[in-house]
Parts: structure tokens; sequence; C-alpha cells
């Protein structure tokens, strides 16, 4: 299990270079929130099965709220709804 206290966990890493490479200049906070989640559903055991991301991006300003939320869920793939059970997305553009 992942110590939300140590490093990263490898899914963590994954998705915050995923959200790099997908929003270039974004300003973004992935965090970890599974240890608030343990023995809940979709707890996993790894110690990365929930998450909350809070994402700036300019991009994001032509874009209606579930335009935003399904490009992050694009560039992340596989990740949200197999590999990490839950995770939450505010994603605003600049100035809002």
């Amino acid at each position: 299990m992942v110590n939300p206290m140590s490093s990263k966990g490898p899914a963590q890493q994954e998705m915050e270079s995923l959200l790099t490479a997908a929003f270039p200049d974004a300003k973004f906070v992935l965090n970890n929130d599974s240890a608030s989640h343990h023995g809940h559903a979709g707890d996993d055991g790894s110690g990365e099965s929930h998450f909350s991301l809070t994402i700036e991006w300019a991009g994001f300003a032509e874009m209606n709220r579930v335009a935003r939320q399904r490009a992050v869920n694009k560039a992340l793939g596989d990740l949200p709804g197999q590999r990490v059970h839950a995770l939450a997305i505010k994603a605003t553009a600049p100035g809002e």
C-alpha cells in the first residue's frame, strides 16, 4: 500500500505525466484521497483507488463542464474506472 505521506505511487505518477502531456501549461493538483476511503467500495488495497483533480488550463475556455471532464478522462485513458476507482475532477479556465 502506498503511504500518502511518502512518495507518489505509480498510478499517481502516470496520471500526472499524462495530464502534463495532454494539457500543456496547465496548473493542476492531483490529490490521492485513498486513505479516507479505506475499507469502502472500490478500495482495492493499493492505496491508489480514489483521487481528486483540480486543473486550470486556457484550453478549457471554449469548453463546457462536460467537455472538460471528457477531455480529462480521455487524456487519462484506462486509468479512471479501471485502475483507479474514483476521480473527482474540477476543471476550469483561467479567471473562472
